[in-house]
């Protein structure tokens, strides 16, 4: 086992001005693949549930969190990027070790890793079924023996991994644009089926306390429809790398732009769902556990949503998959390197990379091909822990961390703090009889 080289140290005053020069540019190549790529992250299988899980609750609600969703969103992901970027060095899992202690920094890091690896295995079995739903009943072909089917689908995935994780941030951001292209032209061609049952069901009005309630419980669903937070650390680390000293004010801009675009097309897309139903086909769509695309189709009889729903499910999960895997390639890594730390060892780079690969190779295929039932409760099980780890630790370190001091005493602090408490106690409510 050999340790990784030390780099050399680059005269600080050198540094200073390339990286202020590189900042003053402007907006570049590098701010869009990284913009893209944020959003290929957070905008995944979720958003075809959005339209439901949020519409249900009726007009004013659905208004309140559409207001929410841009503020909730920006501040939350911008914390959790100032903490990455407030240590020395290092992804996530070495900055809570630096800020808090070994030991802290281990219990960090384990969380960290189980809040996004079950999220990893459920796109998993997610990219198994839907091929093979579409290759059966649209492609009308006999798909392959469902452990051959997983392992290709993970082989082809890892290919793409094993480019480096500029690779697939670059791999993510093309995606971004025939999902994009796929749901604005989906969310237009419902104009003409919109109607007035939705904006009936605001003048009948509903309860204070039913009010609160339904947007308690559908807060959750809008924090991680637009959950990124498992490609932040490699996102802080890079722009650090890029920017150095300007890497907050740019990491900042960059997440505006993203969040701008996600909250903007998605909410659209939610909407015209929304406006094309009535609640009651809500209801139904949520009674039946089916994604809107899947209802849509079925609700209009329009083989063209029939064979894009499948499309754009596909393209959706697999920009997931890629985000996630770098968040939870980085857990894992973390996890390795500070149990082989306490014990006076370590391992090169390249051979982590190999061990990362290899484990996440044969975890996701043996999921993807067994198909387990219990992960949806697997992923529910990791709310709390990311809204913790989103939400409430960065906020935590801006009041005990010196380096992050100059942020607090921000109203924003309070309103991300309050968001995270709101979407704690509505998951661990949603687990009550």
């Amino acid at each position: 086992m050999t340790d990784v080289p030390t780099p050399a140290v680059e005269n600080p005053a050198v540094a200073t001005h390339r990286d202020t020069a590189t900042a003053e540019k402007g907006w570049s190549k590098h701010d869009t693949t990284w913009m893209l790529g944020l959003y290929g992250t957070a905008i995944g299988a979720g958003t075809l549930f959005l339209p439901i899980n949020a519409g249900v609750g009726g007009f004013w609600p659905l208004i309140v969190l559409a207001l929410l969703a841009f503020p909730m969103t920006f501040f939350a992901h911008r914390g959790l990027t100032r903490f990455v970027l407030s240590g020395r060095s290092g992804n996530i899992t070495e900055v809570v070790e630096e800020h808090f202690g070994v030991g802290a920094g281990k219990l960090i890091t384990l969380l960290y890793f189980f809040a996004i690896f079950p999220i990893l295995l459920v796109y998993s079995v997610a990219l198994t079924n839907t091929l093979g739903s579409f290759m059966e009943h649209q492609l009308h072909m006999t798909p392959p023996p469902r452990a051959l089917l997983s392992l290709l689908l993970i082989l082809g995935l890892m290919a793409i991994v094993r480019c480096g994780q500029g690779f697939i941030v670059k791999a993510m951001s093309l995606l971004v644009y025939p999902f994009v292209a796929a749901l604005l032209l989906l969310a237009l061609s419902l104009i003409p089926n919109w109607n007035g049952a939705f904006f009936a069901s605001a003048s009948e009005g509903m309860s204070l306390s039913l009010f609160f309630k339904t947007l308690w419980l559908a807060i959750p669903v809008m924090v991680f429809s637009f959950n990124h937070s498992p490609i932040i650390s490699a996102f802080a680390v890079d722009q650090k790398r890029e920017y150095g000293a300007q890497a907050e004010r740019k990491s900042s801009g960059i997440l505006a732009m993203a969040h701008g675009m996600m909250v903007l097309t998605v909410m659209f897309f939610c909407f015209s769902c929304v406006l094309a139903l009535s609640p009651a086909d809500l209801m139904a769509a949520k009674a039946q556990n089916i994604s809107i695309l899947s209802y849509l189709a079925n609700h209009f009889q329009t083989p063209v949503i029939a064979y894009a729903a499948p499309l754009i499910a596909l393209v959706a999960i697999t920009k997931s998959f890629l985000g996630h895997y770098i968040g939870a390639s980085e857990g894992f890594q973390g996890l390795i390197v500070k149990s082989l730390r306490g014990r006076g060892r370590s391992l090169s780079a390249g051979r982590l990379e190999k061990i990362t690969a290899l484990f996440m190779v044969l975890a996701c295929w043996a999921v993807a091909t067994f198909n387990p039932s219990i992960l949806g409760m697997i992923e529910t099980l990791g709310g709390p822990v990311i809204a913790c780890l989103l939400f409430l630790m960065p906020m935590y370190a801006i009041q005990r961390v010196p380096s992050l001091r100059q942020y607090s005493g921000q109203l924003s602090n309070l309103f991300v703090v309050l968001i995270g408490l709101i979407a704690l106690s509505a998951i661990i409510y949603s687990f009550l009889p």
